[in-house]
C-alpha cells in the first residue's frame, strides 16, 4: 500500500501528471462505456481485448484534503485499515484470493481520491468485484488490528518522510504554498496527528465517505460494457447507500502577494538542490484552455534535454547539473506549476536561482515560439499514445479524471484542446502565472553542523 505525494514532489512525474488527463487513441478501438447504478456507483469501462486480462480499480472521492481538522493522515491510514476483513470476509482472505490466481493488488491515497485495484485473468474479475463491494460498507475493526497498523503508519512516515530531506522540503513547500487550503498538509499527514488516530476516527471517517454514491468503479482489459454492468449490478448494485454525499467545499486561497522561501538544512543532503512551485489553476479550476496552455509551457520549459531550463542551464552555461520543470494539472482545487535544478560544483544556489529566474523572465518578456509549442503539442500526444499500452494508465486516466471534476468526455477530448493551444495562449500563462508573488522557492543544503554527542 502506498500514499501517493502531489507530483511537485518529484519532477519526473511531469509527464504522468499530462498522461493522467490524456485520451487520445492510436488506432480505433471499442468505445468506452460510462453509465450510473441505482446506488449511485459511477462505473467506467475501458475495453482492451489484447489479452485475457483485466485492471479493476475502485476510486473513492475522498482524499487527504478532505480530512476533518486534526486527523491529518486519517485518509491514508483508513487506506491501510480496509484491509483487515469484512464479517463475510476475515482479515487477509482478501489478498489470499488474489494471490492464489496470480493477481496484483495495491491501493493509493492522494489529497483527493483513494483508490484500491487488482489485475487478474479476466476470470477471476467477479470474485474480485464480490470482495471490493463486500468491504465497501462492510469494513470492521477491532482495536488489537488498529494500533499494529497505526505502527505501520508510523513507520512508512519515518521512512518516506522523516528520513528523505527532499521529501521534507517538498512538505515545507506545499505548507508555506498553500495559505488556507488544505493541500497545505501531507496526504501521509503531520506525524504529530498521525499518532493519535484511533480507531473512532478511522469508522467516522469511513461511514461518512466509503458509500456507492461517493466512488467510481473502472474497469480497463478484456471486457465488454454490457458484461461489466451485469457484474457491476450483481455485486455493487447490492451494496446500499450509507451516506448523503454533498459538494466538495474546501477553503480557497487568498491572493497571493509575497514571495515566500524555505531552507532546509539536512546531514544526508550530498547533492544541494533548489525546487520552486507556483500556486496555477488546475484542469477543474482552469479557464477554457488554459490548463493546457499550462502543460504546453511546462514541457518547453522545463521536460526533458531540449527544454530551455536544461539547454541554458546545464548544456550551454553549465552552472548546473540538472534542471527542470512540470505542472500537475490533475486536482480538484489550485494546483502547482514548479521548476527545479542542481548547481555544479562551485555554484551557489543563489547563482542558480538567478539564472532560472532569467530564464522564466526570457519567457514571460519574450515568449516562447509557434515552433516550439508544435514540437510540444506533438511529443505531449505521441506520448499518451504509446502510454495506452497499459491498462493501469488508461484505467488511471479515467479513475483520476472522474475524481477530481473532470469527465470522459474530457478525457477523451485532451488531445484536441492540446492541439488548440497556440503560442499566444502558452505565453498569455507564462505571463498570467510565473510571477514570483504566486511562488515558494526552496533551498536544500547539507547541514554541516557540528552535531552534540550523547552524554552518558
Amino acid at each position: 500500500m502506498t500514499f501517493c505525494r502531489s507530483a511537485q514532489a518529484i519532477a519526473g512525474l511531469a509527464v504522468a501528471a499530462t498522461l493522467l488527463t490524456a485520451g487520445v487513441q492510436a488506432q480505433p478501438k471499442p468505445a468506452v462505456g460510462h453509465f450510473t447504478l441505482a446506488n449511485g456507483l459511477e462505473v467506467v469501462v475501458v475495453p482492451d481485448r489484447r489479452a485475457p486480462v483485466v485492471t479493476h480499480m475502485v476510486w473513492y472521492k475522498v482524499g487527504a484534503a478532505d480530512e476533518p481538522p486534526g486527523t491529518s493522515g486519517i485518509a491514508h491510514f483508513l487506506e491501510h485499515l480496509m484491509f483487515k476483513g469484512t464479517a463475510n470476509n476475515p482479515a487477509g482472505r482478501f489478498s489470499q484470493a488474489v494471490a492464489a490466481v496470480g493477481g496484483q493488488e495495491n491501493a493509493f491515497t492522494s489529497q483527493d481520491y483513494t483508490g484500491y485495484f487488482q489485475r487478474v485473468s479476466r476470470d477471476n474479475l467477479k470474485t474480485l468485484m464480490e470482495f471490493e463491494a463486500d468491504r465497501m460498507t462492510g469494513l470492521v475493526l477491532a482495536n488489537e488490528q488498529v494500533v499494529p497498523e497505526l505502527k505501520v503508519v508510523l513507520e512508512e512516515q519515518n521512512q518516506r518522510v522523516a528520513n528523505n530531506p527532499r521529501a521534507r522540503l517538498s512538505e515545507q513547500i506545499d505548507a508555506a504554498l498553500y495559505l488556507n487550503h488544505p493541500y497545505g498538509k501531507p496526504v501521509i499527514g503531520w506525524r504529530h496527528e498521525i499518532e493519535k488516530l484511533n480507531r473512532e476516527d478511522a469508522l467516522a471517517f469511513y461511514k461518512r465517505f466509503y458509500t456507492p454514491n461517493n466512488a467510481v468503479l473502472v474497469v480497463a482489459g478484456d471486457v465488454t460494457t454490457d458484461e461489466i454492468k451485469t457484474l457491476a449490478e450483481a455485486t455493487y448494485g447490492k451494496v446500499g447507500k450509507v451516506a448523503e454525499i454533498g459538494p466538495r467545499r474546501r477553503p480557497q486561497e487568498p491572493a497571493q502577494v509575497a514571495p515566500r522561501r524555505v531552507t532546509l538544512a539536512d546531514a544526508q543532503v550530498q547533492q544541494p538542490s533548489l525546487h520552486r512551485a507556483y500556486l496555477v489553476p488546475s484542469s477543474a479550476t482552469a479557464k477554457p484552455g488554459e490548463s493546457e496552455a499550462l502543460e504546453v509551457l511546462s514541457f518547453i520549459l522545463g521536460h526533458g534535454t531540449t527544454s530551455r531550463l536544461y539547454r541554458n542551464l546545464v548544456v550551454e552555461r553549465e552552472l548546473a547539473v540538472s534542471a527542470g520543470g512540470w505542472y500537475n494539472g490533475t486536482a480538484l482545487d489550485a494546483s502547482q506549476f514548479g521548476v527545479y535544478g542542481s548547481p555544479k560544483p562551485g555554484v551557489t544556489l543563489e547563482q542558480l536561482e538567478g539564472a532560472i529566474d532569467a530564464v522564466i523572465d526570457d519567457v514571460v518578456a519574450k515568449g516562447i515560439t509557434p515552433d516550439e509549442v508544435e514540437r510540444a503539442k506533438n511529443r505531449l500526444i505521441a506520448d499518451a499514445i504509446y502510454a495506452q499500452d497499459s491498462q493501469a494508465t488508461m484505467a488511471r486516466w479515467y479513475g483520476a479524471a472522474l475524481t477530481t471534476g473532470s469527465t470522459v468526455q474530457k478525457v477523451q477530448s485532451w488531445p484536441d484542446r492540446i492541439r488548440a493551444v497556440t503560442a499566444d495562449s502558452a505565453n498569455a500563462a507564462a505571463k498570467a502565472w510565473l510571477d514570483k508573488r504566486r511562488s515558494v522557492t526552496g533551498y536544500l543544503i547539507k547541514d554541516s553542523s557540528p552535531r552534540e554527542e550523547k552524554r552518558s
